[in-house]
C-alpha cells in the first residue's frame, strides 16, 4: 500500500472539475468556517455544510487542496448516516442543497454539501478506541491508562483492547488541540444522564461500524463522534462520521500488533509532516503533489471498500 499502480490510479477521479480550498456563496450568509467545513444558515432552523477540499494535520489546515477529498468525505458521512439511523436519528434533513442555493453556487455544492439541523452542539468529541494508537497508546505507555481507564498490562502498540473504550475529549478552537478528559470530567460538563447517553451511543455506533467494516477489509482502529440537541432536546449525530478525517482505517491484512499499520486516512500525510523541520504551528509546510494525490487515493480506497463504489 506504500505506492498505488497506475491501474489503480486510472480508477480514481476526483470528481470534480476544480480542487476547493475554500467555498464562497453568495446566496447565503457564513455561519462558520472550519478546519474542512464551511457552514452557511439556511433560514434560522437549518445549515448548509459544505465540504471542501482543505486537510489539517495537528490542528493545522494545509496550503493545498486534497482533490476529490470533499466529495469521498460528504459520500461517506452520508452512507454511515443512512446505514446507522437506526442506532441514533441524525442531523440530515433530506432537502437537497442545489434547491437553496442561486444557480452560480450549485458547483460549489454539488455533491459536497447537506442541509441539516441547527443543533445545540455537545462540548466534547465522542472518541472511541478499539485499538491501542495515537495519543492513546502515549497515555498507555505514561500510565497504563488511557482517558483514566485502566488496561491490561504490556500491551504492544496497535494492539487490540479487550473491548472498545470511550475516552472523550474536549473540543479545541481552531489551531488548537482537543484534550483527552476522563469520562467523570465529561460528565461534569454535559450531567451525568447525557454523557452516559452519549457514551452508549458512541460505543454502539462504532462497533457495528466495525463489524461492517471488518467484512470489507478494514479495522476502523478509532473514530470521533460529536453529537448534538435538537430543539426538542432529542440527542443527535452530526457533523461527518467514520471518515478518513475522523477515523483510522487500517487495511485488515496489513495488520500486525507491535507496530503502526499502513492507513486510509491523513496519517500518511501525518507521518510526511513528521520528518519535516516543522514546529506544528502556522505556516505548515507545502506538501509535494505526490504526497497530495497520494493521499487523494488513500480516502479514495476507504471510500470504495466501505461502500462498493468503484466511482462517485
Amino acid at each position: 500500500m506504500e505506492e498505488y499502480s497506475e491501474h489503480r490510479r486510472s480508477q480514481i477521479d476526483p470528481h470534480s472539475s476544480f480542487s476547493m480550498l475554500q467555498s464562497s456563496l453568495s446566496s447565503l450568509p457564513l455561519v462558520y468556517r472550519g478546519k474542512v467545513r464551511d457552514t452557511y444558515a439556511v433560514g434560522s432552523d437549518r445549515l448548509l455544510i459544505v465540504t471542501t477540499d482543505r486537510l489539517s494535520a495537528f490542528d493545522v489546515v494545509m496550503m493545498e487542496p486534497i482533490p476529490g477529498k470533499g466529495h469521498v468525505l460528504n459520500a461517506l458521512s452520508n452512507f454511515w448516516f443512512a446505514r446507522l439511523a437506526h442506532v441514533i436519528p441524525n442531523h440530515l434533513t433530506g432537502v437537497e442543497p442545489q434547491s437553496v442555493v442561486s444557480a452560480d453556487d450549485v458547483p460549489q455544492v454539488a455533491g459536497r454539501a447537506v442541509v441539516a439541523m441547527r443543533l445545540q452542539p455537545l462540548p466534547i468529541e465522542a472518541v472511541v478506541r478499539g485499538y491501542l494508537i495515537g495519543s492513546g497508546w502515549t497515555d498507555y505507555q505514561a500510565s497504563g491508562r488511557v482517558c483514566g481507564i485502566a488496561l491490561p498490562p504490556a500491551l504492544q502498540q496497535a494492539a487490540r483492547l479487550p473491548e472498545p473504550i470511550f475516552t472523550p475529549a474536549t473540543k479545541a478552537q481552531l489551531g488548537e488541540h482537543d484534550q483527552n478528559i476522563a469520562f467523570e470530567q465529561a460528565c461534569e460538563m454535559l450531567g451525568a444522564d447525557l454523557a452516559h447517553k452519549v457514551r452508549a451511543a458512541a460505543l454502539a455506533l462504532y462497533k457495528e461500524a466495525f463489524a461492517y467494516a471488518q467484512g470489507r477489509g478494514i479495522l476502523i482502529a478509532d473514530t470521533k463522534f460529536e453529537f448534538g440537541l435538537d430543539s426538542s432536546g432529542n440527542l443527535r449525530l452530526m457533523d461527518e462520521v467514520l471518515t478518513p478525517d475522523s477515523s483510522r482505517f487500517w487495511p485488515a491484512d496489513r495488520y500486525r500488533p507491535g507496530e503502526s499499520p499502513p492507513s486510509f486516512d491523513k496519517q500518511f500525510v501525518r507521518d510526511w509532516l513528521q520528518a519535516q523541520s516543522w514546529n506544528k504551528s502556522p505556516p505548515p509546510p507545502r506538501l509535494p503533489p505526490h504526497i497530495v494525490e497520494q493521499t487523494a487515493l488513500r480516502y479514495r480506497e476507504a471510500l470504495e471498500r466501505l461502500t462498493d463504489t468503484m466511482r462517485l
